[in-house]
C-alpha cells in the first residue's frame, strides 16, 4: 500500500523508473539519495560510482556486486566547470555510412538531463559482467520527485572539496599584486590631498 501511494504521487514515467527492480536482490541494500543541485558533474559521478560498486564498504570485492541503490534527484540542476556546456560533445553512430551524430552537453541537458549523469557514471565503471547489474541500481530523476518514498532513504553527504594550497611562486605573486594595489590607492589619496591643498591656497 505504501509503495502504491508513493507511486501514485509520482508524475514522471513510472514504468521507466521501476524497470528492472525485480532483477535486483534488494535484501540488505541501502537506498542512498544524491541531490545533484549545484554539484559538479564529474565529482558527483565519481561518488556515485564508488557507492554503486560498493567500494565504500569494508567487504568490497571486485568480483561481487555489493553496491547500494543510488537515487539521484534534481539532475537538471547539475553544474559543469569551464566551457564544457558548449565544448563537450557526445558522439554516436547510427550504423549507416556517414551517419555520425553529435550533440553538445547544452542540448543534451535540454533534451534529457538524466542521461548526462548516467553516461558520466557508466563510463567510470569497469567494463565487465557486473556493469548491467550496477546500471539497474542507478535511478536518476530530473526533479525532486521519485516513486521510492516508501523505502528507507539515506541522504548522501558529499565530501568537502579539497582545494590544493597555492604554490609559493603564485603566493608571492599574489602578495606583490596586493601590495602594488595598496600603494596605488595610497598614492591616489595623497594626490587628492595635494590638489585640495593647492585649491585652498589659491582661494
Amino acid at each position: 500500500m505504501a509503495a502504491q501511494a508513493a507511486a501514485s504521487t509520482f508524475n514522471g514515467n513510472l514504468k521507466k523508473a521501476l524497470a528492472g527492480l525485480r532483477r535486483i536482490n534488494l535484501d540488505g541494500l541501502r537506498w542512498r539519495v544524491f541531490d545533484a543541485k549545484g554539484q559538479v558533474l564529474g565529482r558527483l559521478a565519481s561518488q556515485i560510482s564508488t557507492v554503486i560498486q560498493g567500494k565504500d564498504k569494508p567487504t568490497y570485492a571486485p568480483n561481487r556486486d555489493d553496491g547500494d541503490m543510488c537515487v539521484v534527484i534534481n539532475a537538471k540542476d547539475v553544474c559543469v566547470t569551464g566551457r564544457k556546456l558548449t565544448d563537450k560533445v557526445y558522439y554516436w553512430h547510427t550504423g549507416y555510412i556517414g551517419h555520425l551524430k553529435e550533440r553538445t552537453l547544452k542540448d543534451q541537458m535540454a533534451k534529457d538531463p538524466t542521461e548526462v549523469i548516467r553516461k558520466a557514471v557508466l563510463r567510470m565503471l569497469p567494463r565487465n559482467k557486473l556493469r548491467d547489474d550496477r546500471d539497474r541500481k542507478l535511478r536518476i530523476f530530473a526533479d525532486s520527485e521519485h516513486p521510492f518514498g516508501d523505502r528507507p532513504l539515506e541522504p548522501y553527504v558529499m565530501p568537502p572539496r579539497k582545494v590544493r594550497e597555492m604554490r609559493p611562486r603564485a603566493r608571492r605573486a599574489l602578495i606583490r599584486a596586493q601590495k602594488k594595489a595598496e600603494e596605488q590607492e595610497q598614492g591616489g589619496n595623497q594626490r587628492k590631498g595635494r590638489r585640495e591643498g593647492k585649491t585652498e591656497v589659491a582661494a
